[in-house]
């Protein structure tokens, strides 16, 4: 019994850790190369939204995945605009996306659906394939970009250079890199991988979009991102750590009591994984030494 307990916990972390992973390499090639990615939850619902429509309307979830990854990287190309060429404010542009992406989903399903709350129900032999005990091919794919973003940034010469944007971008400017394309091509890394982690709470977690559903997962990512001190392996042991929390959440609402033998209130069971990404951001902001010149727009001397 409690072996097969310990094993559900063990998958149901995985898969809850998957959007996380997407999410952080996501935000990991953005920041590393100087921008801060705070839309990276807006970048998750467009992903999310787009791919449970696409596969609703083709009944291919690959074409739906895609899809979904197509709109979150047209949607970084508009974040990638207003922070490298307007040098808007990273941190208010990316809270708009977020907050546009929280209303245009429901007034699009609302007028083609005639439903505002949700899209309409995917048939389950339309969702993404499970192997190994219910993980998605999803979750496989997002492990296994992990070594891939290790690889290509630190053993690339498209590493070094975004790493050398994100650090002292006038050294690499004068090297020759190009900084501000590098910066754009960051940021729609981000935004396609992070799209990614949408589409796959949609039609491979779920099997409909619902208002909201990523739930804060973009900004735990980036809580991530800070924990792991912006290193692509330490981001997949933050984002399982955050995914144990948030299955072990579920596993024990109605099994945990309180001393008088009443049940906890789910509310409180609920809160546990955003509370940790407060006291992760809380104690660990301050410890972790981000890019130099992360969030610091870089305008090209002539």
């Amino acid at each position: 019994m409690n072996e097969v307990f310990t094993f559900a916990l063990i998958f149901a972390a995985i898969r809850s850790a998957t959007p996380l992973i997407f999410a952080g390499l996501g935000g990991l090639f953005s920041e590393r190369s100087g921008v801060i990615n705070i839309a990276l939850e807006g970048m998750m619902l467009a992903g999310a939204f787009t791919g449970a429509v696409v596969t609703y309307e083709t009944g291919n979830p690959y074409i739906g995945f895609i899809a979904g990854m197509i709109s979150g990287g047209l949607l970084a190309i508009i974040y990638a605009v207003a922070c490298i060429q307007f040098e808007a404010d990273q941190v208010v542009a990316g809270m708009a996306i977020n907050f546009l992406m929280i209303g245009l989903p429901s007034l699009i399903s609302g007028a083609v659906y005639d439903s505002a709350g949700s899209t309409p129900q995917i048939d389950k032999s339309n969702l993404l394939p499970n192997f190994f005990n219910s993980l998605s091919i999803a979750s496989i794919l997002a492990f296994a970009l992990v070594p891939a973003a290790w690889y290509v940034l630190y053993k690339t010469p498209f590493g070094l250079r975004l790493r050398a944007a994100g650090e002292n971008p006038g050294a690499a400017d004068a090297a020759g890199v190009r900084v501000i394309g590098l910066r754009y091509v960051a940021v729609v890394i981000s935004g396609l991988l992070a799209a990614a982690g949408g589409a796959y709470l949609s039609i491979g977690q779920s099997s409909l979009f619902t208002i909201s559903m990523t739930a804060g997962r973009g900004f735990i990512a980036l809580a991530a991102l800070i924990l792991a001190k912006w290193r692509p392996i330490p981001v997949m042991f933050a984002c399982l750590f955050f995914g144990f929390m948030e299955a072990l959440t579920i596993q024990i609402q109605g099994v945990v009591k309180l001393p008088s033998g009443e049940d906890i209130p789910v509310q409180f069971i609920q809160i546990i994984p955003y509370v940790l990404t407060i006291i992760v951001l809380a104690g660990f902001i301050g410890t972790s030494r981000a890019p130099k010149a992360l969030g610091i727009p870089y305008r090209k001397e002539n």
